[in-house]
């Protein structure tokens, strides 16, 4: 299953199911319980909430009559308001080899907060004083159940699904500041989408195509396979001290590729257009404005 969050024909935020070109409404199906008023709240019901859900897909995706157009649709954040957003540096080999580091011992994680996160399609606006603006392809995990002190086969289990996010950075805090937090948490530097694929849908989480364009031009590209850390590593290790929450997201970290380290450096400016395409997931696609 294709999640999503949207805002229906009332502007109040609902929970969509994605088949094909098509969106349906699983909050109206579910009569508006609110365990299916959002994905975050799906997720904190648990696993008989989740199989609800997936009987009203069935039924619903089997008659498109009150289906809208996807790109007509007006979509929300997919995470809640009070998740938590890890990320992860220095976690795939070629980032690590275009950074002249070696690879690191154990996982490097920093926090996006939920404030930033934007949607599918959204416009993401540089701050205007910052002239290194860079973008992140990354593969994302989304917990689906509590996960403390737990093994790295736990953590599989405690796996919802995957998305897509895009780890916007301003470089030139991220040098002037020596520490990560302001240079990843300007206004819109979060985006992440289109949805979240539900883990069974996705055959192999370690080989996955992951590529960035900008402008129609490919400058990311990689593979999952070239993670350091795989994601059921990222969450025992940080479970190790932590309860991970339902509806919480790890980030596992960006490709080589990244406008800082191309020759000449390329970052983003008013107007580029960017896409982060992975297999078996979908296109995240975000402007840039002003």
């Amino acid at each position: 299953m294709k999640l999503l969050n949207f805002f229906d024909a009332q502007e109040a935020k609902a929970l969509g199911v994605v088949e094909g070109e098509r969106l349906h409404n699983l909050t109206r199906a579910a009569g508006g319980r609110a365990e299916f008023s959002s994905l975050g709240a799906l997720l904190q019901a648990g696993e008989a909430a989740m199989a609800e859900a997936r009987r009203l897909a069935n039924q619903l995706t089997a008659d498109p009559a009150h289906a809208v157009p996807l790109a007509d649709a007006k979509l929300a954040p997919l995470v809640e308001a009070d998740a938590r957003v890890f990320c992860v540096g220095l976690n795939y080999v070629d980032h690590a080899a275009e950074n002249n580091l070696p690879a690191p011992g154990s996982p490097i994680f920093f926090s996006k907060l939920a404030a930033v996160i934007v949607p599918h399609r959204s416009a993401i606006p540089l701050p205007a004083i910052s002239s290194q603006v860079d973008y992140e392809a990354e593969f994302a995990v989304v917990i689906g159940r509590r996960a403390f002190q737990v093994d790295e086969a736990q953590a599989k289990q405690c796996i919802a699904g995957y998305t897509i996010m895009n780890d916007v950075t301003a470089r030139d805090f991220q040098v002037r500041d020596k520490q990560w937090f302001r240079s990843k948490n300007c206004e819109g530097f979060g985006p992440m989408g289109p949805w979240m694929v539900t883990a069974d849908a996705i055959k192999d989480a370690g080989a996955l195509q992951i590529s960035l364009s900008l402008n129609g031009e490919t400058l990311q590209k990689s593979n999952t396979s070239n993670l350091i850390f795989a994601p059921e590593k990222l969450i025992a290790t940080l479970a190790q001290t932590l309860v991970l929450r339902p509806g919480d997201v790890i980030s596992t970290g960006t490709p080589a590729g990244i406008g800082f380290h191309r020759k000449p450096q390329v970052f983003l400016k008013a107007g580029d257009h960017m896409e982060v395409e992975i297999a078996e997931i979908g296109v995240l696609e975000n402007s840039v404005v002003a």
